[in-house]
């Protein structure tokens, strides 16, 4: 047998390994939630971000995050917490 038959039938087995190893896993999910408009959470989400950020959380990488908002309306942004919950489960 060649040598180069031997490493090609060597790696081809491999291939099935390797590929189950690579699959990831969805990031963890965070659930920010406001009584107040999009608009008027800006000055807070930048700062929010950044702190992320230095704690080594970078939203798209290893982190999502699900804003949910208002609108300054008279919902209770605690009844969302329920729901959003067990759309995870």
């Amino acid at each position: 047998m060649r040598r180069r038959d031997f490493i090609m039938g060597f790696s081809g087995a491999a291939l099935p390994l390797v590929a189950r190893a690579q699959q990831a896993t969805p990031p963890p999910v965070m659930g920010y939630f406001s009584s107040r408009s999009s608009e008027s959470e800006d000055p807070i989400r930048e700062p929010f971000l950044k702190a992320l950020e230095e704690g080594g959380f970078v939203v798209g990488r290893n982190v999502a995050i699900e804003y949910r908002f208002s609108g300054g309306g008279t919902i209770d942004c605690r009844r969302w917490r329920p729901n959003w919950l067990a759309a995870r489960s």
